[in-house]
C-alpha cells in the first residue's frame, strides 16, 4: 500500500540496520559482540542525526506550506494538515524517546557500584 501524500513530502520509514553475518574463525563469541558493538554505536550516533534533521525538515516544510496557506498560494489545504500533523508526531516521538534516554540515563547513574 502506498500513500502518494507522505511519499511527496519526503517521509522515508525506518528500516532497522543489520550486522554483517560474517564470522571469523579463532575469535570467541563475546569478542565479537565487543567488536560489532563499538560499530553499532557508531551507527546509532547515524541514525540520531539523521532523524533529527528529517525532524528539521518536516518542520521546515511544514512552515513553509503554513505560509503558502496563509498568503493563498496553497490550492490544497490538506497538503499543510498532513505535513504540519507528521511534524507534531515526529516532535512527539523524539521527546518520548529522550525522555526515555534520560530515565535510563538517571537509573544508571544512581546504581551503586
Amino acid at each position: 500500500m502506498s500513500i502518494p501524500a507522505i511519499g511527496a513530502v519526503g517521509f522515508t520509514p525506518m528500516v532497522a540496520p543489520t550486522l554483517p553475518s560474517s564470522s571469523v574463525s579463532g575469535i570467541d563469541a563475546a569478542s565479537q559482540a565487543g567488536a560489532s558493538s563499538g560499530a553499532a554505536g557508531a551507527d546509532f550516533g547515524n541514525l540520531l542525526s539523521k532523524g533529527l534533521e528529517n525532524l528539521q525538515g518536516l518542520h521546515q516544510q511544514a512552515d513553509t506550506l503554513a505560509v503558502k496557506a496563509a498568503t493563498g498560494d496553497l490550492t490544497a489545504i490538506h497538503d499543510y494538515t498532513i505535513t504540519a500533523t507528521e511534524a507534531s508526531v515526529a516532535t512527539q516521538l523524539t521527546t518520548a524517546v529522550r525522555n526515555k534516554a534520560l530515565e535510563a540515563f538517571q537509573e544508571i547513574m544512581r546504581m551503586s557500584v
